[in-house]
């Protein structure tokens, strides 16, 4: 099966073992057709020197693109920073079919709700259906309010993962109405990966199986916007001694670390992790 697959590291920090394991599978499932680009619509944390580092850790490793920054290709840009025309585009269709609705509403109004946001199986508060507007009059711009994608509660959403088989998740249930544009008046997250990878051309998406109920969110977007799925391979997470997920947060062990230490690519995608602790241990000694 001829894959289209993408990278696309977010420039908020170092890449990590993590990110590097990821995106391997996505480069090696992907077989010479792969789209890198910096999901960089975080303005306040994305950095241009963690994306400068972020291509050269890529490169170093030896995963190629063949479309993307440093390449070139007919898809530009290549920076979710440079793409707002492309996100409002799909706002207005979504805002033209009512998928989605204004939301004023702060977190104080989210927790004196009559009926208080309770959090989903991943911790995130489910939005109370009750702050859906009724009726809203359609702007021809986002502004600078958020508005978010109304989920039909009780729907289960079904895909079936390339690596994990059936997966399901339900509206209302596990997740809430999620933002699609920002305060900030840029696209979030779920509707720019969205919108990318469905004009990249991207068929399939590798990525962690942290971001399973993302997947199911992202799904209902596809059909509001009648634009068919990919497909989706959610990879294991990478966990320390502790069991604890590596993430930029915590200091997960990073690709440069590592770099410095003198370990060679191989053993960082695919060597035990507890010898590469012990390498950065010996180097910090």
């Amino acid at each position: 099966m001829t894959t289209r697959g993408r990278l696309a590291p977010t420039p908020t920090g170092l890449l990590h073992v993590g990110h590097a394991r990821t995106f391997a599978t996505a480069a090696r499932r992907a077989a010479g057709s792969l789209v890198l680009r910096l999901e960089d619509l975080d303005l306040a944390r994305c950095q241009p020197e963690f994306a400068a580092a972020a291509l050269e850790d890529l490169h170093w490793l030896g995963l190629d693109w063949q479309e993307g920054p440093d390449c070139g290709g007919p898809h530009a840009p290549y920076r979710q920073s440079e793409r707002d025309s492309l996100y409002r585009e799909a706002w207005q269709r979504l805002a033209a079919s009512r998928a989605i609705y204004p939301s004023p509403h702060s977190r104080r109004d989210l927790a004196t709700a009559a009926t208080a946001p309770h959090p989903g199986p991943d911790g995130e508060p489910i939005f109370p259906p009750q702050l859906r507007p009724e009726d809203w009059p359609l702007p021809a711009d986002p502004g600078g309010l958020p508005w978010r994608f109304r989920v039909p509660d009780g729907r289960e959403v079904c895909f079936e993962d390339v690596r994990l088989g059936p997966v399901t998740r339900t509206a209302g249930v596990d997740f809430g109405d999620f933002v699609v544009w920002r305060r900030e008046n840029l696209a979030a997250y779920e509707l720019a990966v969205v919108v990318d990878d469905h004009l990249m051309g991207i068929d399939e998406v590798v990525r962690g199986e942290d971001l399973l109920t993302s997947t199911a969110r992202q799904l209902l977007l596809y059909e509001a916007l009648d634009w068919p799925p990919p497909r989706f391979f959610h990879a294991p997470l990478v966990v320390d001694a502790a069991g604890q997920r590596l993430a930029k947060r915590t200091g997960g062990l990073a690709i440069r670390e590592l770099r410095q230490a003198g370990v060679v690519p191989a053993a960082i995608l695919d060597g035990p992790l507890t010898e590469l602790t012990e390498h950065v241990r010996q180097a910090n000694r």
